[in-house]
């Protein structure tokens, strides 16, 4: 093999394992079975949502899944995949993989990674399963929107008793 052919692959590695370490999630599938009409969507819908969805040799990904830490990731790197990377929704490839695969029995969900975590198939579906970044975080700003709102309740009820209060030692000093 020339020196050109092996900086190449050097190159291709790097690529891979930089979009490994800066992804927030990544998930891998089996697209045998596929066709080029349903790939092309598929990879529509990843776009849509900012996630890369590409094609790597299983021996390119192995050294790179290594070079990263993640070396047990490598188990299911067996038969033709692809991988969905994002660096700004966790939740976002794992939900679009989930969906598809719905609809399209040959596409199989194999494994993933979240924040440096390796996750089964199992938890590619709980992710799945989350609601959107804008839900949770919806939820979570409501959550913490009750107790003040309860707050502010308590202290305007005090503040009416008290003014209520005042006006009857006022109505006793008249009379």
């Amino acid at each position: 093999m020339s020196k050109a052919i092996i900086e190449q692959k050097k190159i291709l590695v790097s690529e891979i394992q930089e979009k490994i370490e800066k992804a927030q999630a990544m998930v891998l599938v089996d697209y045998r079975g596929l066709n080029v009409e349903e790939v092309t969507n598929l990879r529509k819908k990843f776009s849509e949502a900012d996630v890369e969805y590409k094609v790597y040799k299983n021996s390119m990904m192995r050294f790179a899944f290594k070079n990263a830490g993640l070396e047990d990731f490598n188990q299911f790197l067996t038969g033709p995949n692809a991988v969905a990377f994002c660096e700004t929704d966790a939740v976002a490839p794992a939900k679009i993989a989930e969906e598809f695969a719905k609809d399209h029995k040959n596409l199989e969900i194999k494994a993933g990674v979240v924040d440096g975590k390796i996750i089964d198939i199992n938890g590619v579906k709980d992710l799945a399963a989350l609601p959107p970044r804008e839900v949770l975080i919806a939820q979570v700003l409501g959550g913490l929107n009750g107790p003040i709102s309860g707050f502010a309740n308590v202290l305007q009820g005090t503040m009416r008793n008290l003014v209520y209060a005042l006006d009857q030692i006022k109505e006793q000093k008249e009379a």
